[in-house]
């Protein structure tokens, strides 16, 4: 296999950390396995941030949450594992995971997890007609 599963994150400086602006990234194809039952646990994760000073490649980004895909977790503790993970490599201005996990046994979960930087105010929001 050409790629294997990393918990490695690749950065790249942020080309405008003047600027406060989102960048969004969904990932439709998240996996891990549920701890009680060893069953694969499905989810979207939506990642919404604002970079500080660097950014964080989308490959390594893929490579990170396929390393996910053996692993028993709880989606509370995962979706809270991964935000730390990304805070910790990126220090954005504002992160925000959220994890919306298929339905099993009749039940959906959909978690939500932020991080702000001290001292960060989110800039009004803009209404436009």
């Amino acid at each position: 296999m050409a790629t294997q599963p990393s918990r490695e994150l690749e950065l790249f400086p942020n080309p405008q950390p003047e600027r406060d602006y989102t960048i969004r990234i969904t990932i439709p194809e998240f996996t891990c396995l549920c701890p009680k039952t060893g069953q694969p646990d499905f989810a979207t994760l939506v990642l919404e941030y604002i970079p500080e000073q660097q950014c964080v490649e989308l490959k390594s980004l893929k490579m990170y949450v396929w390393s996910f895909r053996d692993e028993g977790a709880f989606h509370e503790a995962v979706t809270n594992e991964i935000l730390d993970d990304l805070v910790r490599a990126t220090a954005p201005r504002f992160m925000r995971l959220t994890a919306i996990f298929n339905v099993r046994g009749g039940i959906d979960t959909t978690v939500v997890a932020e991080h702000r930087q001290e001292g960060w105010q989110a800039p009004p929001a803009v209404k436009l007609p």
